[in-house]
């Protein structure tokens, strides 16, 4: 496993280039070594953010699906059916077990809205906001302490990294 501590000094150069290396930072990324531990720490920098989240919905019952339901119905309250189906990028089919399972939960609501009586807006319950604020605060409790151990430049490079990562998205589809 890559020690993910010396990340950045161990893999910015690829031992084929030599002692100095010559290609650093996104140069580096041509290489295979460097490639397989971005993807590496990026596996598990996600597994980190999401296991208290993760412990805290399987007491429940529920699994990390459930929690970008709760994520984007408190990010956009009142969102419809169709915009929360956009954010998560699945079809209807793959969200109504999930989601009916929040609802029969009184953790999800849905109603109609005033416009279109046909169309169905998402919101929390008490109990369904309390724990999405739960969920929210373990992981911004997880960035705030690695932002402060990181500093500035790096955390406005993993903001860099991140919303590029969210736009290549958006251009595939």
């Amino acid at each position: 496993m890559t020690d993910l501590k010396n990340f950045p000094e161990k893999f910015l150069t690829s031992p084929s280039d030599g002692p100095q290396g010559g290609r650093t930072g996104w140069q580096a990324m041509k290489s295979p070594a460097v490639q397989q531990a971005a993807m590496e720490a990026f596996f598990f920098g996600y597994q980190a953010f999401t296991a208290k989240p993760d412990e805290m919905l399987a007491r429940r019952g529920l699994s990390r699906v459930h929690h970008r339901i709760l994520f984007f119905i408190a990010k956009y309250p009142g969102l419809s059916m169709k915009e929360l189906l956009g954010y998560l990028g699945v079809s209807k089919q793959a969200l109504n077990t999930p989601l009916r399972q929040l609802m029969e939960m009184h953790l999800v609501q849905s109603e109609a809205a005033e416009d279109d009586k046909r169309k169905r807006l998402l919101g929390f319950t008490a109990e369904g906001a309390k724990l999405e604020q739960a969920l929210r605060r373990e992981q911004a409790r997880l960035l705030q302490r690695v932002f402060s151990e990181m500093g500035e430049e790096a955390v406005q490079g993993w903001l860099a990294v991140n919303h590029a990562l969210a736009r290549s998205r958006h251009e595939r589809t």
